[in-house]
């Protein structure tokens, strides 16, 4: 279940209200004790309680969706019906539940590598490279040179990602849009456009995508969909220009909707698929506190770019198959 409604302090919710008072004057509080803003951020549990404001917020939704089924379930015709879909209501409640719990704990694993300092990158358009500068000296492990493809295969499903001729500014930064196409069985399920900037240390940013799902060619969701600087996204580091062993960083923040987390396990890694084999790559744990359970190992080759992810859980893998370098 989505952990995000945007009207859930409007019209018909008004008896929450009242608990958003004492939370502020807590606040308020807070900022005074600690002397300001900038002491305030080097002292409070900020990250814990981001954490527990997305708990909050998850037990909420969860609950408002279960009794939208109850009432369902109040008119159906027979009290059979009715006992039976009463009882599969509360089941769902309890493993909704036990998401919420499920997703705090990854959080707050989080702040303990991240500590609990407030997540909030200064991005100064200044500092990035444009489209001829990123050509002239692009990241080796994740390369933003338009006209570049890489064709990818899995199980029942074909990735193609290409790096376009495209940009779009946002938060004044220069952003390449590369699009990802993902078919299974020939037919298209999902077409998204990655918005990706590259700084003049060398680290490559992400600051959103339009994610589009398709069934039997018909458009259907466009969830996980975000842009920096909307709602309160903040753009994080897909591929560090220096990648160390044990770095922890965010890859993208959208509370609730885009949290996705990445980890240097390895570099020096050797990896074999059907486009060739590579040497000297860097391996990475790939994870998101939305679904705590999906973990990938990706690895990404110097000059060439992801040339394989690997699903922890199921051993599924998506391999690179064909690239193309202009």
């Amino acid at each position: 279940m989505k952990t995000r409604n945007s009207n859930r302090y409007e019209k018909g919710n008004s008896r929450r209200i009242p608990w958003a008072f004492p939370m502020c004057a807590a606040l308020v509080a807070l900022l005074v004790m600690q002397g300001g803003a900038t002491a305030q951020a080097a002292a409070a549990p900020l990250c814990s309680m981001t954490s527990e404001a997305a708990r909050t917020s998850c037990l909420y939704e969860t609950r408002e969706e279960f009794w939208i089924v109850m009432g369902n379930c109040f008119n159906l015709p027979t009290f059979p019906e009715t006992f039976e879909c009463m009882g599969e209501g509360g089941l769902e409640l309890l493993e909704a539940m036990g998401e919420c719990r499920e997703q705090y704990e990854a959080r707050q694993e989080i702040c303990e590598n991240l500590g609990e300092v407030p997540y909030h990158p200064e991005i100064d358009p200044d500092d990035f490279l444009d489209v001829s500068g990123i050509i002239a000296n692009p990241n080796p492990y994740f390369p933003l040179v338009p006209g570049t493809i890489w064709a990818y295969e899995g199980g029942d499903e074909t990735t193609t990602v290409t790096v376009t001729e495209e940009t779009k500014e946002i938060l004044g930064v220069t952003c390449i849009v590369v699009r990802d196409v993902v078919e299974e069985e020939g037919e298209m399920i999902e077409d998204t456009h990655d918005w990706y900037a590259q700084d003049i240390h060398g680290n490559v940013w992400y600051f959103g995508e339009i994610s589009k799902e398709y069934e039997d060619g018909e458009l259907v969701a466009l969830e996980g969909s975000w842009k920096s600087g909307e709602e309160g996204a903040k753009p994080g580091i897909i591929m560090k220009a220096n990648p160390h062993v044990g770095d922890v960083y965010r890859q993208e923040f959208f509370l609730g909707e885009a949290e996705d987390m990445g980890e240097v396990l390895a570099l020096g890694e050797s990896v074999t698929v059907p486009a060739g084999s590579y040497t000297d790559a860097l391996k990475t744990k790939d994870y998101t506190p939305l679904e705590p359970d999906a973990v990938e190992h990706k690895f990404y080759a110097p000059g060439i770019g992801p040339v394989l992810e690997v699903d922890i859980e199921s051993g599924d893998r998506m391999e690179l198959v064909e690239v193309t370098i202009p």
